[in-house]
């Protein structure tokens, strides 16, 4: 997806990429941190490798993957993932404490 997008870009400053593992659509299931942040560097060397290092590490990378209160904290952990694309979760009290966690 992202080779067929790169040429259609031009500006990197707008981009903003969510990731989530394909078997995590719909189910509310969560990769481990570890999957998460294997995804998320992949998508960051891919950035380094064919647009430039400067637009990668300035390229935010969300992770979309049934993010909650629960599971936010381990996620935000990983030095590749810059924040969420918080679905159901938002609708509910405890978002309060996704932001409050990403916000450090």
């Amino acid at each position: 997806q992202l080779d067929s997008a790169k040429d259609s870009i031009k500006d990197w400053t707008k981009i903003v990429i969510a990731y989530e593992p394909i078997w995590a659509i719909g189910t509310g299931k969560v990769a481990t941190p570890e999957q998460a942040q294997e995804a998320h560097a992949y998508i960051r060397s891919w950035i380094n490798e064919n647009v430039s290092e400067e637009t990668g590490a300035a390229t935010r990378i969300q992770y979309g993957g049934s993010a909650n209160d629960k599971n936010c904290g381990e996620l935000i952990a990983q030095p590749d993932i810059d924040g969420f694309l918080v679905g159901g979760a938002s609708l509910k009290p405890a978002f309060d404490t996704i932001v409050s966690t990403v916000n450090g």
